[in-house]
């Protein structure tokens, strides 16, 4: 008889509010177990972990770091905190499960891969869209022509004043506003639909508060393919895309995260008006828990996540320009 496969234990580092979401998806994950949960202060860290039901409550990052019963973290810290505390666990032979957007830079996301390499261990953003049954059909169909020849991609991302107190995303200094935040799902879509990536983008941002507020960008690929990005904390919930091919169109509407109470769903529209609907099953989340705890490759998954930093930092560069066309870096490194 075939000994059961062990569990990874997870330490969490932060307690931010997107926190309690995951925790729970790694507690309801096989093969996972969360250990010990870290904060600032000991009376925050033992709050959550009763709320939480975790044995560990721990004072301070480093102290998690180095308990014998952690062999991943998961990091949910202000993105300006990501590469320091992630290249620190990869330093302690810890596996890294880290936030969005993965770092600041792609030069910081980049770090945070060599360290992973050089101390043998795993890493993946908690990018869950990307590990949806879903998401394999997406690919499938536009890999295999369904659309016809992909002309222009659409993706909108947007929840409106989305803030509670000392959010960090209305502090620029911790990597806050849109553009890190949701900018991270919209230009990550648009590498994901165009097999590629852009060539030069084009990008604006109204900024309130300190931080850009809302985001819009034209990007240029090979081949005359185009796509446009809107993303922001001033208008009403979205979280669609839309890529347009010469004989179809693939519209979701909840890619980021399917709409709760129903069904995870897309949609085929074709030249003629006939409208193809598919449904899908299964917890996006647990299921990019899983492949993180596996032994599959995550290199898909790494590449996609700093090609992404790759995009964001010429929307950066462009908006620091005035607006204006900047090219894109095609590789790391």
């Amino acid at each position: 008889m075939s000994n059961p496969p062990l569990k990874t234990r997870f330490g969490v580092i932060g307690t931010g509010r997107i926190t309690r979401r995951l925790v729970a998806d790694l507690q309801s994950t096989d093969h996972v177990n969360v250990t010990a949960i870290a904060s600032r202060t000991m009376d925050r860290a033992s709050w959550y972990a009763n709320q939480y039901g975790i044995a560990a409550a721990v004072e301070g990052y480093e102290a998690l770091l180095q308990r014998e019963d952690v062999d991943a973290v998961y990091i949910s810290l202000p993105p300006s905190m990501h590469a320091e505390w992630a290249i620190a666990a990869a330093e302690h032979g810890l596996h890294v499960l880290c936030e969005k957007p993965l770092a600041l830079t792609v030069d910081q996301a980049v770090s945070i891969d060599v360290a992973c390499r050089s101390g043998g261990v795993r890493w993946l953003d908690a990018t869950g869209w990307l590990h949806h049954p879903r998401t394999e059909s997406f690919r499938d169909w536009i890999r295999s022509g369904r659309l016809g020849d992909i002309g222009h991609v659409s993706a909108a991302v947007s929840f409106y004043q989305p803030f509670q107190s000392d959010d960090h995303r209305l502090d620029a200094s911790l990597g806050g506003g849109c553009v890190l935040d949701l900018g991270w799902y919209a230009c990550g879509l648009v590498r994901f639909a165009s097999l590629g990536m852009p060539l030069e983008v084009a990008a604006d941002v109204v900024i309130r508060e300190g931080v850009p507020q809302r985001l819009t960008a034209m990007l240029w690929l090979a081949g005359g393919v185009t796509a446009t990005i809107s993303c922001g904390y001033d208008t009403a919930t979205r979280k669609w895309f839309e890529v347009a091919g010469s004989a179809a169109s693939l519209i979701c509407d909840d890619f980021t995260r399917p709409w709760a109470e129903r069904p995870t769903r897309c949609w085929i529209h074709d030249a003629s008006g006939q409208v193809e609907g598919h449904t899908f099953e299964g917890s996006q989340e647990r299921l990019m828990i899983a492949r993180f705890v596996g032994d599959q490759s995550l290199t898909e998954w790494q590449q996609h996540a700093l090609d992404t930093h790759l995009i964001l930092d010429a929307i950066t560069q462009s908006v620091d320009s005035g607006g204006g066309r900047v090219p894109v870096r095609q590789t790391v490194g």
